[in-house]
């Protein structure tokens, strides 16, 4: 089989119209990151309607089998005046008039045939087919030729997009003049003929000064056009998105390109109000451009940040309080666990949060609204507090695409490679907390979306930490490392929940098998839970309908792997801290010196390094001690009448 490689052209066929519609420019990688590639379709005619048409795309991998993984709707458009449709994403010029995810076509070995039929004849997975076929293209991107796909397609020749970052390439139909037609990679034509013939289009940009602004700020929006018009151009534009509306702000949407100019400008003012709306998202986009006048980009997008966020009494991870929020846990939840010890005791545990009758599963898109409410930043209500790297983000900044930067995502603490979970399609759509699935002990698969082993993370370091196991992974240099007893709690109430897991000594290569215990034990005592914690327990118990035991009753975790492995159960043990030992311990943060009161006779103190060191024993106290120790996150442990009590302690 042959591939072009620029500047060698291949003959195909001398009836290059014996379809109504065909393929006639395809760039599938451009650039590296994929944010502009497309494929654009050229009728016989102008303003064709594609009504019954479908675009569908194969996967000529060996995984994807020369089968669909993508299928596109092609009803209720129509090519334009030089018989022209652009279907791409975001990142093309001209926008296209088919607007498509980022990342999505696939490099190759890969085709895409356009077929008229509909999309319920083309499920995920169905093997490339000529029934109803008008026209294809099997392409890649310097890969060898799929024999295979080519003769499904009924194909002879696969194409080869072979474009650089710097000198990006698409694949593109030509006809000569005695209605020949070839295919030739050449730099990218989207939106015109690839001969530089037909109605010439103008098309117009959005531009402003910044992507965010505060409420009240005032900011310009300039449109310029890529030549001078030749009348006047009136065109209308809109900022609404969701939320935002006229109410958000004043300013002209309609708007005047004179006669021999290019560009034109409007100013905006953002109002300030009292309302808590949340950060909110500008779409900047035209209404009526008319051809030969077409976007050059469109929903611009421009975030607002709203200044009446509200801030939570409790304090987040590396400022940790421990008095605000009370568990939300039923009366008696844990009453079954009483009297027992060993394998009974876990049994009887995993009864509880495994419960058929009473356990929720939610979609994996669920995930990200459970973490939006779970893991909302305690000091601004737009941002979630990201796991690892013990920051606030905002709730907007969601990675959506192949670009990870300053993004956040869903981080699996029990990594998905080494659960075994996995997703269906069903996964991708968020229907909301009244919309569930039955779940069980054995329900492996719904561990990919349990959102007490789920948080909000640094996309770039949920990519860096990938499927460590905690003692290989121990969190960012120059973090204190508040996320630790979390990431214990969690991964340990995994193994209880979902049958065909475990948390074991070591950093084991075994599917449903994480490391490291003796790690996780550590982080689990030298970072006990805080209010920020119990609240996500119960948001997460909202939604699903159990919580993470280790979370309400800590002690359990040396009941079933710790240093009471054994021993007979009683609620009773759990509740000393909370409720018998009233001991105030403060200022918190310090600059050395903690005070404490409601100590009865004196009390013995030892501070400890996050890292479970032991540092300093303190044998008698009354009312304070000084701390001769660095800046940073310490564990303190108070002991007093036989019953203690552990907090973090700053040091600033």
């Amino acid at each position: 089989m042959n591939r072009i490689i620029l500047p060698l052209v291949f003959l195909i066929s001398a009836f290059s119209w014996s379809q109504d519609i065909v393929i006639n420019e395809l760039d599938a990688d451009s650039p590296s990151t994929d944010t502009a590639e497309f494929v654009e379709l050229k009728s016989m005619t102008p303003n064709f309607s594609t009504d019954g048409y479908i675009l569908v795309f194969f996967n000529g991998s060996d995984s994807g089998g020369d089968s669909s993984y993508m299928v596109i709707d092609l009803d209720g458009y129509s090519t334009d005046n030089n018989g022209l449709l652009l279907i791409g994403s975001g990142g093309v010029s001209p926008f296209p008039q088919v607007l498509i995810a980022e990342n999505v076509i696939q490099n190759g070995a890969d085709a895409v045939g356009l077929y008229l039929a509909s999309v319920d004849d083309f499920p995920e997975g169905t093997l490339a087919t000529q029934t109803n076929l008008i026209d294809a293209l099997v392409y890649d991107t310097n890969d060898a030729d799929d024999v295979g796909l080519l003769a499904l397609l009924g194909e002879t020749n696969q194409y080869n997009d072979n474009g650089t970052n710097a000198n990006p390439k698409s694949i593109q139909r030509f006809v000569d003049g005695m209605g020949v037609e070839s295919f030739s990679t050449v730099t990218p034509t989207p939106r015109r003929e690839n001969d530089c013939s037909g109605i010439p289009i103008n098309p117009v940009a959005i531009s402003v000064m910044e992507t965010q602004y505060d409420e009240g700020a005032t900011f310009e929006i300039t449109f310029t056009a890529e030549s001078n018009v030749t009348s006047d151009l009136n065109f209308t534009i809109s900022l609404d998105n969701y939320g935002f509306n006229s109410s958000d702000f004043t300013g002209n949407l309609n708007l005047t390109i004179p006669n021999g100019s290019n560009s034109t400008t409007t100013t905006i003012s953002l109002v300030d109000d009292a309302a808590d709306e949340g950060d909110e998202v500008i779409q900047i986009h035209f209404l009526d451009l008319v051809e030969p006048i077409v976007p050059s980009n469109n929903y611009v997008e421009v975030r607002v940040v709203d200044n009446d966020f509200t801030m939570a009494p409790w304090g987040t991870p590396i400022q940790p309080t421990t008095t605000f929020v009370q568990s939300t846990q039923p009366t008696g939840y844990y009453d079954s666990l009483d009297g027992l010890a060993g394998n009974a005791l876990r049994q009887a545990l995993q009864d509880i949060i495994a419960d058929p009758t009473t356990v929720r599963a939610q979609t994996y898109a669920d995930v990200i609204d459970i973490l939006k409410e779970a893991d909302q930043n305690p000091e601004n209500s737009n941002q979630v507090w990201l796991l690892y790297t013990e920051e606030g983000r905002p709730k907007l900044d969601l990675q959506t695409s192949s670009n990870n930067s300053g993004k956040w995502n869903r981080e699996h603490t029990f990594p998905r490679s080494r659960g075994g979970f996995f997703d269906i399609e069903e996964d991708e759509i968020a229907d909301g907390i009244d919309v569930f699935w039955t779940t069980k002990a054995d329900s492996l698969r719904h561990g990919n979306s349990d959102a007490h082993a789920l948080r909000a993370a640094d996309a770039s370091e949920n990519s860096s930490r990938g499927n460590q196991h905690y003692g290989q992974y121990v969190g960012p240099t120059g973090t204190l490392g508040s996320f630790r007893g979390d990431v214990a709690r969690s991964v340990l109430y995994m193994e209880i929940r979902y049958n065909g897991l475990q948390v074991v000594n070591g950093f084991p290569n075994t599917t449903g098998q994480l490391g490291d215990l003796v790690t996780l034990l550590d982080w689990h005592r030298n970072d006990p839970p805080d209010d920020f914690e119990m609240n996500r327990n119960n948001v997460v118990y909202n939604w699903q309908k159990n919580r993470n035991p280790f979370i309400d009753q800590p002690l359990l975790v040396e009941y079933i792997w710790g240093t009471n492995i054994g021993d007979i159960w009683m609620q009773s043990l759990s509740t000393i801290d909370n409720e018998q030992l009233e001991i105030s311990i403060y200022p918190n943060p310090t600059t050395g010196r903690i005070y404490f009161s409601g100590i009865n006779n004196t009390a013995k103190v030892e501070i400890f390094s996050v890292e479970g060191k032991l540092l300093k024993q303190y044998q008698s106290v009354d009312n304070y001690i000084d701390l001769d120790l660095a800046s940073g996150l310490y564990m303190l442990n108070l002991i007093n009448n036989n019953q203690s009590v552990i907090r973090k302690i700053i040091i600033e």
